[in-house]
């Protein structure tokens, strides 16, 4: 009899053990998600922010952020052990009300693309993946120093990078995409713009005359052109795409599309 107890303790202990190592996550970006599942930690994930639609799993747990705010009750509701949020992605009095409530909050502040590799190991040690996360950090630190090394310029590529087109918005100096500009050995053509993304007219295009289109669009080639076909007659820059959910997401998978895109501005200035 005693045997028996000591095995139903042992086991106990062992269930309880094994239930502590798996935290209960939620996450309010995108990029967040994906790197919860880069860790290999998909299964502990409880809750996601909208258009957490990388992997395919993402999408079907339940929503408790979007663009208007947390939804703390929907939050509360999962009873998260860890909530990873974004620090200039997600409202500051959202961020500090979590803390308030005695949640505890993983911060994510992405400044540059090597912030990702720091981050990801940061975040490796507070769920226990360390080994992985440091494997993961390591090898995109080492891709993306490569590039940097491949693509650099002295004299940088002029280019004018663009959402949206109605408005006309492009990117200034500090601006994510300029950074990503810069490892390809190219800049933004507004580099003197007074805020990281200005509003600009197309006669100043024009003007400045881009040697490269960039268009951050999942639309196509042939569709995104159609807004400079009435200026070709001054404006000769080819244009190329890129898929802002990769471009704009703080994720592995940017280096992929940011190799593409190396390329693609070296080989149209090369030729």
């Amino acid at each position: 009899m005693m045997r028996f107890y000591s095995v139903c303790f042992a086991i106990c202990i062992l269930s309880a053990t094994s239930a502590a190592a798996a935290p209960r996550i939620v996450t309010l970006a995108p990029h967040l998600t994906e790197w919860v599942y880069s860790l290999e930690m998909g299964d502990a994930l409880v809750g996601v922010s909208a258009y957490s639609d990388y992997p395919d799993a993402a999408k079907a747990l339940p929503q408790v952020a979007d663009y208007n705010g947390v939804n703390f009750r929907a939050l509360m509701a999962l009873s998260p052990d860890l909530v990873l949020a974004w620090e200039g992605g997600n409202k500051p009095q959202d961020i500090a009300r979590l803390k308030q409530l005695g949640f505890t909050v993983f911060l994510s502040s992405v400044r540059t693309p090597e912030d990702i590799a720091d981050e990801l190991q940061a975040l490796g040690k507070r769920i226990d993946k360390s080994n992985r996360a440091a494997a993961l950090a390591s090898a995109y630190r080492e891709q993306l120093a490569s590039l940097r090394a491949q693509y650099h310029r002295d004299e940088p590529v002029p280019v004018l990078y663009y959402s949206w087109t109605s408005p006309l918005m492009t990117v200034g100096q500090d601006a994510w995409p300029n950074r990503l500009l810069t490892i390809c050995g190219a800049r933004t053509l507004f580099t003197d713009a007074p805020n990281d993304y200005p509003q600009v007219s197309v006669q100043e295009v024009l003007k400045r005359q881009p040697a490269i289109l960039i268009a951050a669009t999942r639309a196509s080639v042939q569709q995104a052109s159609a807004f400079w076909e009435p200026h070709r007659n001054v404006l000769q820059a080819p244009l190329i795409t890129v898929d802002p959910d990769i471009t704009s997401r703080f994720t592995l998978r940017l280096l992929p599309a940011l190799s593409t895109l190396c390329h693609s501005i070296s080989a149209i200035r090369d030729a």
